[in-house]
């Protein structure tokens, strides 16, 4: 469709990826937010376009929508969308925007009960609730000036789904069984953290960092994944890791400094040159494969090294 851009899911890419068969929604809110990064960093007239059209086509594709049944999803897009308001980074319209974050904002208060205690449930007519969903949701309330809301989604978080003995952020909570998920995922470290400093709540956050020092990032570098959508998962944390290097009043922020920076040396070290510009390897501690892995061909891998880098480069 003339005019219109979006990411293609893998490279080299499937006929089902040009046409963006698939709908990674949220991958896509990523790389909206990867081209805020770069546009605060080196402001370009053409990238300013880019994302104006970047953000038209999102809506597009997802047919005449901005939002979907997976809050995590939906949170996310409208993270990005903050910033590019609130930056003013592109030629995008002030009013399509504003209505997109509105119905971002209220389908995310439609997502709250008082099940389990509170919070948002994973998507739509679900019976969990997760960290996945409720950490972004968290910051996007904060950012939008919501602050009880963004306080009691934090406070449920932390009563419910952090580890007492680790500070390591469990998964998630079935309303059917009251079973806890105790998966650990540098995404649900990452969205924690990033939703305890909109709150100031530097305790909370310098007890996060500490455990993903000691429990999350062997040899200091942040773990990789399998692909898919994995592979934003620790780039995620790399985000929120550095807003709290530059923020929290604690010995923790060089920690979290250390960890971003030599993620993103062994990321960058480890990428292959490919003919139009570096591969990321999926498992920054390592080499990208030559030729690249199935998990290398993901789009949610390159965003993610992407990200990491745009990380460390505000350091």
């Amino acid at each position: 469709m003339p005019g219109t851009v979006l990411g293609r899911s893998g490279w080299p890419p499937t006929l089902g990826q040009r046409v963006h068969w698939h709908w990674n929604y949220w991958w896509q809110a990523h790389l909206l937010d990867s081209l805020v990064d770069a546009q605060l960093r080196e402001p370009a007239e053409d990238r300013a376009r880019l994302i104006n059209r970047f953000v038209t086509t999102v809506h597009r594709r997802n047919f005449g929508s901005w939002v979907n049944d997976y809050y995590d999803d939906i949170a996310w897009l409208g993270l990005a969308l903050q910033r590019v308001r609130q930056l003013q980074l592109s030629t995008v319209d002030e009013a399509t925007i504003n209505q997109a974050i509105e119905a971002i904002d209220k389908r995310l208060h439609e997502g709250w009960t008082n099940d389990l205690g509170g919070g948002i449930w994973w998507r739509r007519g679900d019976s969990f609730k997760n960290t996945p969903a409720n950490g972004p949701a968290a910051i996007f309330h904060a950012r939008v000036g919501d602050q009880d809301r963004a306080r009691a989604m934090t406070q449920w978080l932390t009563d419910t789904l952090v580890d007492p003995e680790t500070g390591l952020v469990w998964d998630g909570i079935r309303a059917d069984t009251g079973e806890v998920v105790k998966h650990i995922f540098s995404y649900c470290q990452g969205v924690y953290l990033g939703a305890c400093l909109e709150q100031q709540w530097w305790e909370d956050a310098a007890r996060t960092i500490r455990a993903v020092e000691q429990h999350g990032a062997p040899g200091g570098i942040l773990p990789g994944s399998e692909g898919g959508d994995g592979g934003l998962f620790s780039a995620i944390l790399a985000r929120y890791l550095a807003l709290a290097a530059k923020t929290l009043p604690k010995t923790e922020a060089e920690t979290a400094k250390k960890l971003v920076q030599k993620s993103a040396e062994a990321c960058w070290n480890g990428a292959t040159q490919e003919k139009t510009g570096p591969l990321f390897s999926a498992e920054w501690a390592r080499p990208a494969p030559n030729p690249p892995g199935k998990a290398e061909k993901d789009l949610s891998v390159q965003i993610g090294g992407w990200m990491l880098l745009e990380a460390a480069a505000t350091l």
